[in-house]
Formats: structure tokens, C-alpha cells, sequence
């Protein structure tokens, strides 16, 4: 018998399946970056050579925001920057290319062992019929070119 989903089970649904996307791009062990530094990071790697005003456009963070997440990314060897050769005041930002390279390798990790934990058992028909409504959510639900836009750009994208 199939139960009728309201607003609060999909706004839980919701922030399970982000939690589990998170430890599955984490990898397991691995520690965690906050997630507004994650969004700064994920809008470079969209975005490569962008400006920090650009990035800050983007976001919606505040610019001493992002000019700090680029300095903490730099630090942690994850992006570079460079001067802008047509403006020698702007700074540009875009991932190393090892950075980008693990990053890739985690966004295309299979997801069955954050599946199993999120299940609290290993039961292989659970786990096809969990994987199979993902895939038709994702199919459905997350629009074409989204693994490339931030939240706040696919939600300007939407107004229009």
C-alpha cells in the first residue's frame, strides 16, 4: 500500500538525499568541506577563469566570502590563480588540474555503499528498487546542464 507524500516528507527526502550525496562525493573517511566552501569550489570548476566579483554574482555570497574560500582553496592546493591579462587588478580563479581530476573521479563514484547505510541493510532488492527511483527523480526532476550551474543560477534560470 502506498502512503500520500506531503510537503514534509519531501523536504526530508530532500535533506537525506543531500547528506548521502555529500558523503558520496566525500568519499568514505574523507573529511569534509563545508558546504558554502563546496558551492565556491563548485562554481569555479563551472566557471573556470572567473573573476572573484564574477563568483561572488554567482553565489550570493558576500565578496570577502568568496575572496577567503579562494584563499582556503588555494591553500588546500585545489585552485589556482592567476592575474587577469586584460585587467591586471582582477584576479582569476579555476581548479588545478589534479583537483580537477579527483573531483571528477568522486562525482562518477558509485553511491551503493551510502545506499546500504541509508537503507541500515544491504538487501540487493532494496537497493535496485532505491537505485531505480533515483535514477527516474534524477531523469525527471534535476534539468539538463545542472551539474554545471550553481542553486542560485538554476534558480534565476527558472524566474526567466
Amino acid at each position: 500500500m502506498s502512503r500520500v507524500v506531503d510537503a514534509l516528507d519531501l523536504y526530508l527526502l530532500g535533506r537525506r538525499l543531500a547528506k548521502a550525496g555529500e558523503l558520496a562525493l566525500q568519499g568514505r573517511g574523507a573529511g569534509g568541506m563545508p558546504p558554502a566552501l563546496a558551492l565556491v569550489l563548485g562554481d569555479v570548476l563551472s566557471h573556470p577563469d572567473s573573476s572573484i566579483s564574477q563568483i561572488t554574482d554567482r553565489t550570493g555570497f558576500p565578496q570577502s566570502y568568496v575572496s577567503k574560500s579562494v584563499n582556503r582553496l588555494r591553500e588546500l592546493n585545489v585552485v589556482e590563480t592567476v592575474t587577469d591579462p586584460a585587467d591586471g587588478r582582477r584576479t582569476l580563479v579555476r581548479a588545478s588540474r589534479a583537483a580537477s581530476r579527483r573531483i571528477e573521479k568522486r562525482a562518477k563514484a558509485p553511491f551503493d555503499a551510502v545506499l546500504v547505510d541509508a537503507l541500515g541493510a544491504a538487501d540487493p532488492q532494496a537497493l535496485a528498487e532505491v537505485r531505480e527511483a533515483l535514477e527516474l527523480l534524477v531523469s525527471r526532476l534535476v534539468p539538463a546542464g545542472a551539474r554545471t550551474q550553481s542553486p542560485r543560477t538554476q534558480s534565476q534560470s527558472r524566474a526567466r
